[in-house]
């Protein structure tokens, strides 16, 4: 019995977390309509529309694209904030997928359970008793900044960052290439920002192995460094990464300097006030720590004025100091702005919310803290971990209602809410390509992802994309087709979608139609 407690809380622990945050009724996987109609799932929703696109694309293979959006140049389900990882994984199994599938909601429920899980590793051997354990592993586990981002689920996998903690710490595992070449893979096909957290952290076990290991090992340690950036360069272009248009907003999502205390908006903290960020990247710069995480350091300066760490501490601790180089250089670049040459910029556009870099600092400072506070005997240290949890979970009420209104939507069950008319099928079904005029469709994205969605599923290509980037052929080609289109030069068997404010061309004005406050133009 006493084998089934850690599997049972391991499941529970984040379970009850979900529950707090998120509805139940997001894990069925054929009940997608809260993702592309929810006003506030945009990224989430184009997540799901680039999946929905993959599995239902017979020339994808096993490339990472799908031609299905931003027809004909296609586009790779990394910039349509698909997560890669669980895309082709679920794309081996898609006929038995259900033909609206979603695989969101699932996503997220996994990503807290391998969060209490690698929380667990890298505190179960210091703890002083099983309550300053499971209270430690909830305190690791489950920062308000894994919660913020509801938004963008696959940044939900702070676990990544956990289990590179527990490599980099790991005396053996942690010297063998292949335990760093597959979470270094893994966390390649999820999100670009977390491989560079992972990156950071493995880089930095390098750096030791040069200092303190043989002369001898060097060699050995460079061959790793080649095969490990291969690797990268390797998934890199099976991702389908190419040279997409710069933003040029490096920087501009910084985390601010009060971060770890400011709760950014009311509704996120019932105890702490909230001050003005001063930037419109306040979200990607969320940093806050909760009333209890700050009361956790608060609490374990005091443990380590007075009491002495123990020798696994005492080894864990000194092993930490050789991360020191990638942790300041990673809170460097989430909190300033620097100023660079333009090309240097230019490369690190893909970190433009450079205030997620922050995330492992974060992690590293709770685990610290939890670390000290193990200091006490087992009675003591439960009583104030479990009294820091219940500060936290007051604090965070407020921000776990907002978050888990976000999904309430899913309890309806209803796959469509902007496109309700009953001709929008056999529209679709008639028509064998769909362009939005103009071509950029952030106007109205629920418009774009629903009408998206019934395209794609009956494998009818679709000339537009909401991505995360986008590439000078495609920008050229929209440009082109929406001044072909203003002339009245229509593409045959095309349904045109046209969005608010755009002009209808006399050419196409026998074929309009309204559905739903919409405009059309059927093909002919």
């Amino acid at each position: 019995m006493h084998r089934l407690v850690t599997p049972t809380l391991l499941f529970l622990l984040p379970f009850a977390f979900f529950l707090a945050f998120f509805h139940p009724a997001i894990l069925y996987i054929d009940n997608p309509g809260w993702l592309i109609h929810g006003s506030d799932h945009f990224d989430n929703g184009e997540g799901a529309l680039g999946s929905h696109a993959y599995w239902h694309d017979p020339s994808a293979g096993i490339s990472l694209k799908t031609t299905l959006l931003n027809a004909p140049e296609g586009v790779s389900v990394l910039y349509t904030d698909s997560n890669p990882l669980i895309t082709v994984t679920a794309k081996l199994f898609a006929n038995l997928l259900p033909a609206d599938a979603q695989l969101v909601g699932p996503w997220i429920l996994l990503n807290l359970i391998l969060q209490a899980f690698f929380a667990w590793l890298l505190l179960r051997r210091h703890a002083p008793g099983p309550v300053a354990l499971w209270a430690g592993v909830a305190l690791l586990a489950y920062p308000p900044t894994l919660a913020n981002r509801f938004l963008h689920v696959n940044l939900m996998a702070h676990w990544t960052i956990l289990a590179a903690l527990c490599l980099f710490l790991d005396a053996k595992r942690g010297q063998q290439l292949r335990w760093w070449a597959l979470l270094i893979a893994v966390t390649a096909l999820i999100h670009s920002y977390l491989l560079v957290m992972v990156v950071a952290i493995w880089a930095s076990t390098i750096m030791l192995r040069f200092v303190e290991g043989p002369c001898q090992m060097r060699l050995v340690t460079l061959a790793h460094v080649v095969s490990m950036f291969g690797l990268i360069v390797g998934i890199a272009w099976w991702l389908g990464v190419g040279t997409p248009i710069s933003t040029g907003t490096f920087g501009s999502f910084a985390m601010p300097i009060d971060a770890l205390w400011n709760p950014g908006i009311d509704q996120f903290s019932r105890l702490l006030p909230p001050n003005a960020h001063g930037t419109e990247g306040w979200f990607e710069g969320f940093q806050y720590l909760g009333a209890g995480g700050l009361a956790l350091m608060v609490t374990a300066l005091i443990v380590q004025r007075y009491r002495t760490s123990r020798q696994g501490e005492a080894i864990l601790l000194n092993r930490l100091r050789g991360l020191a180089p990638a942790l300041i250089a990673l809170a460097i670049f989430a909190i300033f702005r620097l100023s660079l040459p333009a090309p240097i910029l230019v490369m690190l556009d893909p970190l433009r919310a450079s205030g997620r870099l922050f995330w492992p600092v974060g992690y590293v400072l709770v685990l610290i803290a939890v670390l000290t506070v193990f200091r006490l005997r087992a009675r003591n240290a439960g009583l104030i971990l479990t009294v820091t949890i219940a500060l936290q979970v007051i604090d965070l009420v407020g921000m776990a209602n907002i978050i888990r209104a976000q999904s309430r939507e899913a309890d309806r069950r209803q796959l469509y809410g902007r496109t309700l008319d009953p001709r929008w099928d056999p529209l679709i079904r008639q028509s064998t390509s769909i362009a939005f005029i103009p071509g950029d469709v952030t106007s109205d994205l629920n418009l774009f992802q629903e009408i998206s969605w019934r395209a794609v599923k009956e494998g009818h290509p679709v000339a537009n994309v909401y991505a995360a980037r986008t590439n000078r052929a495609s920008q050229n080609r929209l440009a082109t087709e929406g001044a072909a289109f203003a002339r009245g030069n229509l593409v045959p068997g095309r349904l045109y979608v046209l969005l608010p404010g755009a002009p209808l061309p006399a050419a196409a004005v026998p074929r309009r139609l309204r559905l739903d406050g919409v405009t059309v133009v059927v093909p002919y």
